[in-house]
């Protein structure tokens, strides 16, 4: 009877194991599941959001992996993304806290910032006004213009902002080294981001990419307090469950 039991033991043991190696191997080759904390993509994403990222999309890192082990330098079937893709990355000051902004800028590209308006190889990207945009953002409310932007593959977006002039709405004319990208937050007057080499994110090199943003599969807007759990239903923001990130 106590071998039958160790037996027993042994095999749950064994079969915890197994699935703990396989969502391992889920999260690093496949998909990896983010939450968003701040307003930086809002209106793309909101606080609240929880999403998936492809990690194939760009090929493989170290970052691909748990705990981002030193194994190897470079990408594995790496790939650049494409301007206008939101992607995950590693903060490149640490290298382990993750970011998620919008690829604007590849290799050899030239980005600048004129007066709230972004330039990208001396062309000044067109964008539409759609109207007023109240974004939340931690309790706080903030009015914006909302606008749509054309990037020069012809992939569009939505942006926010709030003003023109100050911040980081003009910059110098950044060049984009080999092996790294630019990207931007979508709430532009809100994000910390490539615009800003000294205490923001500055270039990120492509070995940082942890994979692209693909779709939101749950989202709660916290509006009561954690304690009132017959309120937590009316949290959920049920239209954007399974809702596509562009």
């Amino acid at each position: 009877m106590a071998k039958q039991n160790a037996g027993g033991l042994l095999e749950n043991v064994k079969t915890i194991v197994y699935a703990g190696l396989i969502a391992i191997g889920i999260r690093t080759i496949a998909f990896e599941p983010f939450n968003i904390p701040s307003g930086s993509m809002i209106p793309t994403l909101l606080v609240g959001d929880y999403l998936f990222v492809s990690k194939y999309s760009y090929g493989y890192s170290r970052f691909s992996m748990p705990l981002s082990p030193n194994l190897f330098s470079g990408r594995i079937l790496g790939r650049l993304p494409e301007r206008g893709d939101v992607a995950v990355f590693k903060w490149p000051r640490d290298n382990s806290t993750d970011y998620i902004k919008r690829i604007v800028g590849l290799p050899g590209d030239k980005i600048q910032m004129k007066s709230g308006q972004l330039y990208i190889n001396g062309a000044q990207l067109p964008r539409r006004l759609v109207g007023d945009f109240t974004a939340e953002d931690n309790g706080q409310r903030t009015v914006a213009k909302e606008f749509t932007e054309t990037l020069p593959n012809g992939k569009q977006h939505e942006i926010l902002k709030l003003y023109e002039e100050g911040g980081l709405n003009t910059t110098q004319e950044y060049l984009i080294p080999p092996n790294f990208v630019f990207a931007m937050g979508d709430n532009r007057d809100m994000s910390s981001d490539s615009r800003d080499p000294n205490g923001g994110v500055g270039f990120i090199p492509v070995e940082n990419l942890v994979g692209r943003a693909e779709f939101i599969f749950f989202s709660v807007d916290g509006r009561y307090p954690w304690w009132q759990v017959w309120q937590w239903p009316f949290e959920i923001r049920w239209d954007r469950l399974f809702h596509g990130v562009s």
